[in-house]
């Protein structure tokens, strides 16, 4: 097996310095079993060189060593740019309050007491291994949408006196705010899981600690539940109320309180007699408290997975617009992906007073020029906002007929006049005011449609106008079909 191979099957990188070679050895043994890449390091002044060359994922660290003991290695590498991030993860004979609490003023994220329980410590490190990757995950998508708002800068200042930079100016502030509601609910959910790791971290070693394993079912049903987030406000209250009568029955105090948080966790009335025996123990309801955190904590991760989603999908969209290129050569595209792309960037104007209805018919890739496709639908999807003075109803229909892809774009406007609309195709023709407008957008997109073999109409009237795009459907089964048959009449 390759060394790129071992690396990409490898749980994690792990260093682990202890100056005593017994222990040393059965932790590393311990984790390379379990397929994890696992570097022994003997002394606290060799970690800082190893870390510092080849930075791990985390790493397990004594306390009790000569020269330089674990609180200053760790507070040496907290102090470097290239290793402040790394969790590091105590373990020590030191069981005092004083020397934990030591420990975690030095930057540590977790602590260990020896002798080593081989389950515990493998939960510990997968769990701050999983949010490392989270953070990871995070700062990566952080820098390329920093990277990506800086390209659009770049792409606004080329494009400041072309018919697609009229749009994507009126776009600039509504793309940043859609951009800034993701990052807010991210920012938001990071603080929890910080104080949960930070604030709160001897608080839950103290509860792992004394928890009764005959508990630790009780936990993990708690936990199993998805959020009730189909149920209304109305039917959340009905719920708590038929639990805490249930909970009244069975003479348990804080009935108010339990039922609450069960509705938060998601339990229903069919679920709540496998954990109701919890709550008659003396600490059944710190038990409770502790699955909530940890609900708190699962519900802050997902949250940053769906806002991450949210403000990808933004730049995607804001890259495939700013990336508009006339190409040579056709290839495949998604002809609705399009279509979408352009919804999102002006979802911030939408979302004010339209209301969006959309008919698609599945439709199979098709051989087109994709980017000119996306100009074609920006200006008639623009245009189609400003008819209504961004307030009404904008219908989009996919249809098929035989091989042809029809596409309406239908708004509530006022219309376009009479004696305007045989016009509206004319280069430099346009009724905006001066500055809003070239008169070249209406011209761009009927060329491009005759690019594709294809042809535009409109029909308007007060309420309803209907601009219309017929293309053919080019998929690359009948494209290769269409190159055979001109190949066989080229030999005949």
């Amino acid at each position: 097996m390759t060394e790129t191979n071992r690396k990409n099957l490898s749980k994690g990188n792990i260093v682990v310095v202890d100056d005593s070679p017994i222990n040393l050895r059965l932790i590393v043994d311990m984790f390379k079993i379990k397929g994890y890449e696992v570097r022994p390091v003997p002394s606290g002044k060799l970690a800082l060189t190893a870390i510092q060359n080849l930075p791990p994922d985390l790493i397990l660290l004594d306390i009790m060593m000569p020269e330089m003991d674990g609180y200053e290695v760790c507070e040496k590498l907290k102090a470097d740019p290239r290793t402040k991030d790394i969790p590091v993860i105590f373990v020590s004979a030191l069981d005092a309050v004083l020397d934990k609490v030591k420990a975690f003023e030095m930057g540590g994220v977790d602590y260990v007491s020896k002798p080593i329980q081989e389950k515990e410590l493998f939960a510990r490190v997968e769990t701050h291994l999983q949010i490392r990757r989270l953070q990871k995950h995070l700062q990566e998508k952080n820098y390329k949408l920093a990277k990506a708002f800086q390209q659009l800068k770049q792409a606004q200042s080329q494009l400041v006196q072309s018919e697609k930079m009229a749009a994507l100016g009126q776009l600039v502030a509504g793309i940043s705010h859609e951009i800034n509601t993701p990052l807010g609910a991210i920012r938001s959910s990071v603080e929890n899981l910080v104080d949960f790791l930070g604030k709160d971290i001897e608080t839950q070693l103290n509860f792992w600690q004394t928890i009764d394993s005959r508990q630790t079912p009780y936990f993990l049903e708690l936990l199993r539940y998805p959020s009730l987030q189909g149920l209304s406000s109305r039917e959340k209250r009905q719920l708590k109320r038929r639990l805490r009568n249930t909970l009244e029955a069975e003479k348990i105090g804080q009935s108010d309180r339990i039922a609450d948080t069960l509705v938060d966790l998601g339990i229903s009335e069919q679920e709540l007699p496998s954990i109701l025996p919890l709550f008659k123990q003396p600490d059944g309801l710190d038990i409770l408290e502790k699955a909530y955190q940890f609900f708190t904590l699962r519900k802050s991760t997902q949250t940053i997975q769906t806002a991450t989603e949210r403000a990808a999908k933004i730049v995607f969209a804001l890259k495939s617009y700013a990336r508009y290129d006339f190409g040579t050569e056709k290839m495949e595209g998604d002809l609705i992906n399009g279509i979408e792309t352009v919804l999102t960037l002006y979802h911030n104007q939408i979302k004010r007073g339209v209301e969006v209805i959309k008919n698609y018919q599945e439709l199979p890739s098709i051989f087109c020029y994709p980017d000119e496709l996306t100009q074609v639908w920006t200006n008639l999807i623009h245009n189609a906002l400003q008819a209504m003075n961004y307030e009404g109803i904008l219908k989009i229909d996919i249809e098929k007929s035989n091989d042809i892809i029809n596409v309406k774009i239908i708004d509530s406007g006022q219309g376009i006049p009479s004696g305007v609309l045989p016009r509206i195709f004319e280069p430099f023709f346009t009724t905006k005011v001066s500055g809003e407008g070239s008169g070249l957008g209406l011209d761009i997109v009927k060329r491009i449609v005759e690019k594709h073999d294809g042809k535009i109409t409109v029909n308007s009237q007060p309420g309803k106008t209907i601009f219309t795009v017929s293309i053919p459907m080019i998929t690359q089964e009948n494209s290769a079909h269409n190159d055979e048959t001109k190949e066989l009449q080229i030999s005949q």
